[in-house]
């Protein structure tokens, strides 16, 4: 029995801290373990006697570059308890707002953190010297994004537009429409990227995933949907903690997460909502998934960049579509009154299903907080994934094995520091 060991310092081009160790006997994975070593953040406690006004700012610092989906998870879920919903205009600005989230997220993740890993590259900085016009356009499309976020959220980094009931301050028809050129641009970019990764060199390597994600009868999933799997689960929002749990390991900081029946991880992101809703893409983004063939369902983690670009592809659509018949709300929100209740809310983050459930007293201050994100529910998945895929790579040398590792966890785009409210890698083959 041959004995090899391979670390990490840290995984690069992922969000946070942690380590990995792989364990393989006689030439087999047996176990493949993340470890979360990043400090908890402990925002679920910060939310404990706050108004449950102040909850979309605080929601919205768990993560820098997905703050829309903690704000909107967090204001739908105490919407839901205090018996109010959005609709119109105010419901299309979300929707929106979510645009610009999804493009901003996907673009950074293709083109500085993924991409590498299939051009041979360490990094972006790396990759840009030799490919300048290909990172030149991701950022424009990311810039777009950027510009949705900023005009609807007040800012594009932590928005400070959104509240309870819908916004502080509705933009003007005009404001939108001015948007419209730089999205058409960025839309015919958009459908470059999806042809330019559909080129690259993919492992042969499609698993049998539990796919689980939002599904809406008339959209693809952003802020509203049922809670649905491959295996056929189909609950509302509420029915969630009867359905997963959390639960720790002691090698995490963060939590991870399972079905209640059934041992099998699942996995959440685009993989998911991509196969679980495909004919509620638009046309556009379809006929672009074909072209890149990948089909109806993509099973292949590594391809996970096209489905990417084929959802920015739709989000950029969408974005055009809600400009288009946007009209100017009659007030920026509606009234609310406190109440005492609990409310349930699941929306679509860029890496997944994010759930949040809160407790209100009358008075309207918040006496609990659940926040399950999607990295938090991918970390088993992606253990078993490196069990699965890694004992393909193992004759391969020591540098691309690592290489291997890393891309490995990078398909999933996990966000660490989120789910600590990676990488050091050591592979034990004694």
């Amino acid at each position: 029995m041959t004995s090899r060991t391979i670390s990490v310092g840290a995984l690069a081009r992922v969000e946070g801290e942690g380590g990995l160790e792989i364990t393989v006997r006689d030439g087999v994975v047996t176990s493949a373990a993340l470890t979360i070593f990043e400090p908890p953040r402990f925002f679920e406690a910060l939310m404990r006697g706050r108004a449950f006004t102040e909850a979309p700012d605080i929601a919205a610092r768990i993560c820098g570059i997905c703050p829309v989906a903690y704000q909107m998870s967090a204001v739908h879920a105490i919407e839901d308890a205090l018996g109010v919903a959005v609709t119109g205009p105010l419901r299309d600005l979300r929707r929106l707002l979510y645009c610009g989230e999804w493009i901003e997220s996907h673009m950074l993740h293709v083109h500085m953190l993924h991409m590498p890993d299939f051009l041979g590259y360490a990094g972006g900085v790396e990759m840009a010297r030799d490919h300048c016009d290909i990172v030149r356009r991701g950022l424009a499309i990311k810039k777009v994004g950027n510009e949705i976020m900023t005009l609807i959220g007040g800012r594009e980094i932590h928005p400070i537009n959104v509240r309870v009931g819908g916004f502080y301050r509705a933009p003007r028809k005009s404001e939108l429409r001015a948007l419209g050129e730089r999205l058409e641009r960025a839309l015919e970019q958009a459908l470059e990227v999806v042809r330019f990764v559909a080129g690259f060199d993919f492992p042969d390597c499609a698993r049998d995933y539990v796919f689980v994600s939002l599904r809406h009868p008339g959209e693809y999933p952003f802020n509203e949907g049922r809670i649905v799997s491959s295996r056929g689960l189909d609950i509302p929002a509420r029915e969630f903690e009867a359905n997963f749990e959390e639960f720790h390991v002691q090698r995490s900081t963060a939590l991870h997460a399972r079905m209640r029946h059934g041992d099998d991880p699942y996995l959440v992101g685009p993989l998911a909502r991509y196969a679980l809703n495909f004919e509620r893409l638009s046309p556009l983004a379809q006929e672009a998934a074909r072209e890149a063939g990948i089909g109806s369902i993509c099973a292949n983690p590594y391809r996970s960049i096209i489905v990417r670009a084929v959802e920015t592809v739709y989000a950029l659509d969408e974005a055009l579509r809600i400009v288009a018949r946007y009209e100017e709300p009659e007030a920026p929100h509606i009234a609310i009154e406190p109440r005492a209740g609990v409310g349930f809310a699941a929306t679509e983050a860029p890496r997944g299903m994010l759930y949040h459930r809160y407790r209100l007293e009358a008075d309207g201050s918040i006496a609990e907080a659940v926040i399950t994100p999607p990295t938090s529910q991918n970390q088993g998945l992606i253990e078993e994934d490196l069990k699965s895929l890694v004992g393909a790579f193992l004759h391969l040398p020591e540098d691309d094995l690592r290489h291997r590792c890393e891309q490995t966890v990078r398909n999933h785009d996990p966000c660490i520091s989120c789910s600590t409210h990676f990488l050091r890698l050591d592979i034990d083959r004694g």
